[in-house]
C-alpha cells in the first residue's frame, strides 16, 4: 500500500481497479469503473472519460485536458502525480480523491 500525491483536478471520491494505459491501442482492458492511470491524455481519448471510474495521470495540471474532461464527466482526477505509471501495478485497486490530489494503493 502506499499514497500518491499530484493535484487535485476533478472532485470526488472512487475505488476501481487500476488500469495502466500507455497507448490507445491499449484502451480495449479499460473495463467500466476503472480507473484510467496514464502519462497525459489528449483529445483521441476523451471517449475513454465515459468508461473510467477515474482518472489519474503522471502530468499536468487543473487545466489539462485530463482535468478539463474528467470535469465535464463528473469523474474523479488527480493529475501531475510524476510517478503514477511507474508505482500503481495494473490491477490494483485503487481509492483516487480528486479533492485531496490523493491517489491511495490498496496494500
Amino acid at each position: 500500500g502506499g499514497v500518491i500525491k499530484g493535484a487535485p483536478a476533478s472532485r470526488g471520491k472512487v475505488t476501481g481497479r487500476a488500469r495502466i494505459i500507455r497507448t490507445l491501442a491499449e484502451a480495449d482492458r479499460l473495463e467500466p469503473g476503472d480507473v484510467m492511470v496514464c502519462v497525459t491524455t489528449a483529445p483521441p481519448w476523451t471517449a475513454l472519460f465515459a468508461i473510467a471510474g477515474a482518472v489519474v495521470t503522471d502530468t499536468g495540471g487543473v487545466m489539462s485536458h485530463s482535468g478539463i474532461c474528467a470535469r465535464e464527466f463528473a469523474i474523479p482526477c488527480v493529475v501531475g502525480t510524476q510517478v503514477g505509471t511507474q508505482v500503481i501495478p495494473d490491477g490494483a485497486m485503487i481509492t483516487v480523491d480528486g479533492e485531496a490530489g490523493t491517489v491511495t494503493i490498496a496494500g
